[in-house]
């Protein structure tokens, strides 16, 4: 027999310690498999629910979101990137250990390199495991389960269809990737799914985060009360709603901001949709937001496009648009009509989900500030689950929203940068006034963005201060 020489020997050792090295790895990643090839929980996952269980929550800005209360249902909570999902969840963890002991809460992130390659089977598992610790849970009292990042395990979906099947429990999902967006949580859960979304800050959130929300109703308000409240919304309207970017210097926030609508682009858009025309894009991105409000039409896109050097088709230019509604960057309004041909043959107005966004991507301050309210308004809006279109008269004026909410009455919606200018307080009337034709019943308001102690006799017209109107309702 030859003998090894030290160099080999020495090579040898190296080699099976790399293999050694290799089947530990593979051990740690997929699970333990005992001598009977029985997968058992992945140790990983083992500590993290120990984690989950025995961790105090921080505490952060309590969100106004709310889960709807309907039983049987996965609650996916969607939204754009970094407007506050994953704090959320951790939210509604803390909410329900307030009245139940902590083991019955449960929070897991699956965004851990350690999980890389996690198997739906370690889901299961993980139920599993979760009662076998605490037996008494099972089929006695309900588990609230908040997964995040749970889109990162293939076939989850199933798992979470089969135990609200079989369990009594309650589950909520969220997460960054694209597959977590409104469409493609629907269609994965098959009806199952219920969503809610977060967006970013409102204003009432806005002065929450700062320790400043008024503890009265705007009409009860002292003078000194008024004045601090709209100071706050200067500061909230050029800082916006981003959570991480509250008081943030403009120099670091409007980075910051920009960096996340690149990451929507290439996460949510270029990687998932395998666009390529990726220039093109781009423009069309910062055109939407440096033009909020505004009617844009997918013809006149293609023009101003092809004017820019890009080559890019009408059907293009609408799945990209599409595609960056899917990701929550903006939203279109439409015609508000009942005929679905007139609806799409007119163009709609497009507004970002947060008019931090405007500045980020507009330096030289150029955008107007009607505008600016009026993604403040519709932001509102959406947050109040309200449905929206912008109305045309036949004398050729618009009104900004017509809303309508289930339950309640029609409401026309102006709104007005400065009612303090008489020619464009009579153009906001006309409009309102020319659209009582077609919406008789409905109520009409008039939003104002200054001289809000300025008490406006403008017959039936509800006029209110933007301020005061976005913290006159209840917290959703």
């Amino acid at each position: 027999m030859a003998v090894a020489s030290g160099a080999e020997t020495a090579d040898y050792m190296k080699v099976s310690l790399v293999e050694g090295q290799i089947l530990e790895n593979v051990s740690l990643w997929q699970g333990h498999i005992d001598e009977n090839g029985i997968v058992s929980l992945h140790p990983v996952l083992a500590a993290k629910l120990t984690e989950a269980v025995a961790a105090s929550l921080a505490a952060a800005t309590p969100r106004d979101v709310h889960l709807p209360a309907i039983r049987n249902k996965v609650h996916s909570v969607i939204g754009m990137r970094r407007a506050g999902k994953t704090t959320f969840l951790k939210q509604l963890c803390a909410e329900r250990r307030a009245t139940a002991p902590p083991e019955r809460s449960i929070y897991l992130s699956f965004d851990d390199e350690r999980l890389g390659t996690l198997e739906v089977q370690q889901l299961s598992l993980l139920l599993e495991e979760h009662y076998r610790r605490y037996p008494d849970l099972r089929g006695k009292h309900q588990v609230t389960w908040l997964l995040d990042e749970i889109q990162l395990v293939p076939g989850w979906e199933r798992f979470v269809r089969r135990i609200l099947d079989s369990e009594l429990v309650e589950v909520v999902v969220s997460g960054s990737s694209a597959k977590m967006l409104s469409r493609e949580v629907h269609t994965s859960l098959r009806g199952r799914g219920i969503e809610t979304e977060v967006q970013p800050f409102g204003f009432r959130e806005h002065l929450r985060h700062r320790g400043s929300e008024p503890e009265r109703a705007p009409t009860r308000w002292t003078a000194a009360e008024r004045s601090r409240v709209e100071k706050a919304f200067r500061g909230f309207l050029a800082e916006g709603g981003f959570p991480e970017a509250q008081g943030m210097p403009a120099s670091v926030r409007i980075p910051l901001l920009q960096g996340y609508v690149e990451t929507v682009m290439f996460r949510d858009v270029v990687e998932r949709h395998g666009l390529t025309q990726v220039a093109a894009l781009r423009w069309l991105i910062r055109h939407c937001l440096r033009n909020p409000g505004r009617l844009l039409s997918v013809h006149g896109l293609c023009n101003d496009l092809r004017a820019q050097g890009h080559a890019v088709g009408k059907d293009t230019v609408h799945a990209m648009v599409s595609h960056l509604q899917d990701a929550f960057l903006f939203t279109a309004v439409p015609l508000a009509t009942e005929s679905v041909r007139r609806q799409n043959s007119n163009p709609r107005k497009i507004y970002p989900v947060d008019h931090g966004l405007i500045a980020a991507f507009d330096p030289s301050g150029k955008s107007n500030l009607g505008h600016h309210l009026e993604v403040v308004v519709h932001t509102e809006l959406r947050r109040r689950r309200a449905d929206v279109g912008y109305v045309r008269n036949a004398d050729g004026t618009e009104v900004d929203f017509l809303v309508r909410r289930p339950g309640a009455t029609e409401e026309l919606i102006q709104v007005c940068a400065d009612a303090g200018d008489p020619e464009t307080l009579a153009r906001e009337l006309r409009a309102l006034e020319s659209a009582r034709e077609e919406y008789p019943n409905a109520t009409q308001r008039l939003l104002i963005g200054d001289r809000s102690e300025a008490r406006l006799a403008v017959g039936d017209v509800i006029v209110q201060a933007i301020p005061e109107w976005l913290l006159a309702a209840s917290p959703s």
